[in-house]
């Protein structure tokens, strides 16, 4: 997956909607699932809020939203 991390430059509402937050996503031909991904706000008191994948929540400048997206699911059997 990647990550993405928003900094808030003035206080705001934040809001998402994601998925494959508490389901990894599935391989395929005998592949491995994939990562899930996650959600979380970085406080610039140096405090992590963790979120669900539909969420609303204030916003402080210097905050940081962090989004980390899943990773996709394998394809074949992998080599040993």
């Amino acid at each position: 997956g990647v990550i993405r991390r928003v900094r808030f430059l003035e206080p705001m509402t934040a809001g998402i909607l994601s998925g494959r937050r508490r389901i990894p996503p599935f391989g395929l031909q005998g592949g491995e699932t994939g990562a899930v991904g996650c959600n979380y706000v970085e406080r610039c008191n140096s405090s992590v809020k963790e979120l669900d994948s539909t969420a609303v929540v204030e916003m402080n400048a210097g905050d940081a939203f962090v989004i980390e997206t899943p990773g996709g699911g394998g394809y074949g059997i992998p080599p040993e």
